[in-house]
């Protein structure tokens, strides 16, 4: 198992060539798309007393990760509930960017424990996205150590390792659910794939790439 502390960064923030750079800001909005996720319930079954028992009829499966992911429909930003708020600038995504990625869709672990409906949020300071339940309220869960992510006009996506957070890890000490604190262990992958549309700033001559070197889950 492959233990974590230090959440994964980005190593570069490059303008992808071919455009030019505009003066003013170019905002987009995040509208729709899903994240998919790949839990490694072996490896979650073998240090915890999680078990999968069930999913939510809102959940997509399989998700974009193969036959065993399941994926989540990213919410509008007019949605009843959860709506997305996630807006960025694609010539200054860390000066620019703003509000979360809201989900629909939930898991159920031992009849019991649900999580879900997930929030996906930005730190500049750690230059981190992190995955927030919002079904029961549980807080951050995951962090993502990215391995590969774009923020560019009409597309965003971030590829990353679902790293235990410290939150998680005391909730499950807490609950007994293990004897091990299970800060930073890598349990499985997700992949956020978002559509964008021009926000107040107007089309985007230029894109960012955020790029970090990929690797594949052994």
């Amino acid at each position: 198992m492959k233990m974590r502390t230090q959440i994964g960064s980005l190593c570069a923030i490059v303008a992808v060539s071919g455009f030019a750079t505009t003066a003013e800001a170019d905002i987009v909005e995040v509208v729709g798309g899903q994240t998919s996720v790949l839990l490694d319930l072996e490896l979650i079954g073998s240090v915890t007393d999680l078990v999968l028992t069930g999913v939510s009829d809102d959940t997509i499966v399989p998700g974009n990760l193969g036959p065993d992911s399941v994926a989540f429909a990213i919410t509008s930003p007019d949605a009843a509930s959860n709506p997305t708020t996630f807006m960025y600038d694609t010539d200054d995504f860390f000066g620019s960017f703003s509000g979360v990625v809201g989900h629909r869709g939930t898991l159920t672990f031992n009849d019991s424990i649900t999580l879900g409906n997930f929030d996906v949020a930005f730190d500049a300071g750690t230059e981190a996205f992190t995955v927030f339940d919002t079904a029961s309220n549980l807080g951050a869960i995951f962090a993502i150590g990215i391995t590969d992510a774009q923020a560019l006009e009409d597309t965003f996506t971030v590829v990353g390792d679902l790293l235990i957070t410290a939150n998680f890890a005391n909730l499950l000490l807490d609950l007994g659910l293990t004897d091990t604190d299970l800060t930073g262990a890598d349990v499985g992958d997700g992949f956020l794939q978002a559509v964008n549309i021009p926000g107040p700033g107007g089309l985007a001559l230029a894109g960012l790439a955020l790029f970090g070197t990929r690797r594949r889950r052994g």
